[in-house]
């Protein structure tokens, strides 16, 4: 019955939880395919997700597509409007940006806010089908030389491991705060690492986590979402485009304008044969 049918939020799609099983999920994660095939994992009843600024590609909002096919129903809030990587404040202050054709049979549409769009999503069918595969999630050694951090691309942040540690990473994550506070998902003490700047959005909150890397020493800096999609950390070495980077960044050369792959090298030329 309706009235059962909740809206859970959840900083991100791959931790949801059972909880979430048959209810409305606002998940703070961008709208790509992989987050949305997390979402789907848990049996939600539909989802908005953030859109991180749509980007390149419109890596921020394929996932819409992705679920349309299985058959569930799926919106983005504008990152402009709310905070990505946090899904209470995406229903409490978001507005939708894009929805796929199940929603907008429900009534969803851009320009509602979430909270509204989400009520609509309540009406949504359970869907029970297999979730296709997707192309992303994956780990991909790019470089690794005696004498020099190994260089490795990572299309989510929490695919980082122990053996990290000391590598210069480039992630297809985000660069926000998870529900704006600190927390453990950079566990590992890389050398640098680099994200999608997600559009930056309201209150900058998609490059919150670059200042928080200065207190370790960590080198860290964003790609411009519109230079390569968000999700693929291939896509962002080789093409990304610098736009943010913290001080400790800023004091080994980087810059906004810089080319991820470029930087990446100047880096390696400076701790070359440095342990």
């Amino acid at each position: 019955m309706l009235e059962e049918v909740q809206i859970c939020t959840a900083a991100s799609s791959a931790t949801a939880g059972e909880a979430c099983r048959g209810h409305v999920l606002i998940s703070g994660s961008y709208g790509g395919e992989y987050n949305a095939y997390h979402a789907a994992r848990w049996g939600v009843r539909a989802v908005v997700l953030n859109d991180a600024g749509v980007g390149k590609d419109r890596a921020g909002i394929r996932g819409l597509d992705y679920l349309e096919r299985i058959g569930i129903a799926a919106a983005t809030a504008d990152a402009r409007s709310c905070h990505i990587g946090d899904g209470d404040h995406m229903l409490g202050c978001g507005t939708i940006s894009h929805v796929n054709a199940i929603a907008a049979g429900l009534g969803c549409r851009a320009g509602q806010t979430v909270r509204e769009c989400a009520q609509h999503l309540r009406h949504a069918p359970l869907i029970m089908a297999d979730l296709p595969p997707i192309s992303g999630g994956k780990r991909h050694l790019v470089r690794e030389r005696a004498g020099e951090p190994s260089v490795v691309c990572l299309d989510a942040a929490p695919l980082l491991t122990a053996d990290d540690a000391g590598s210069i990473v480039i992630t297809g994550s985000h660069a926000a705060l998870f529900r704006g506070r600190p927390d453990g998902v950079i566990g590992p003490n890389v050398r640098a690492i680099f994200f999608s700047d997600a559009g930056v959005g309201l209150d900058a909150a998609g490059i919150k986590r670059l200042p928080t890397l200065d207190e370790r020493g960590i080198v860290a800096g964003a790609a411009a979402a519109d230079s390569a999609p968000i999700g693929d950390a291939r896509a962002i070495y080789q093409d990304g485009v610098l736009s943010h980077v913290n001080s400790t960044a800023a004091a080994a050369g980087g810059r906004a304008g810089v080319r991820v792959r470029d930087f990446v090298e100047s880096l390696l030329n400076r701790w070359r044969h440095v342990t």
